[in-house]
């Protein structure tokens, strides 16, 4: 929950639901002092793997209602957020090592979860066996993921 609250801070501070990358980077570096520049793009890389954000040319767009989350005041988040690699971030790094650009990627990955209704994991995980590409540890993964 602190990942959606994170992302969510920057579009209510401008009353939007989509900003540039570079406003959303300067609102949790120097607005809030939460992340450095580095650290803040790695969230945007984070939260699109997690379909909280997409991408439309250069701007983010949240994929959920960022009024919607209660922002505590004394909401500080955690490092361990960018340290952590999920599912399909693993399954998108296999994908991307076997030719296909990450924005590319990406785009698809996110076009096959909104027309299928599926996760995102499993969105990565179909896109990249119907390449041929071998995401078997990562649909393992998934799978136990759903089971917890």
């Amino acid at each position: 929950m602190s990942l959606r609250i994170a992302v969510a801070a920057p579009f209510q501070q401008n009353g939007r639901k989509r900003m540039r990358e570079s406003e959303f980077v300067v609102a949790l570096s120097l607005d809030r002092d939460w992340f450095s520049p580095d650290q803040a793009k790695r969230l945007v890389d984070i939260a699109s793997g997690q379909g909280l954000l997409s991408h439309d040319e250069e701007t983010l767009v949240a994929e959920f209602d960022p009024a919607d989350v209660e922002i505590p005041e004394d909401f500080h988040p955690d490092e361990s957020l960018l340290q952590e690699q999920s599912t399909f971030e693993k399954a998108l790094d296999t994908i991307v090592a076997h030719g296909t650009t990450k924005q590319t990627a990406v785009a698809e990955i996110n076009e096959l979860q909104r027309s299928a209704g599926i996760s995102v994991e499993a969105a990565a995980i179909v896109y990249a066996r119907r390449k041929g590409i071998d995401v078997s540890s990562e649909a393992d993964e998934a799978l136990s993921d759903l089971k917890t």
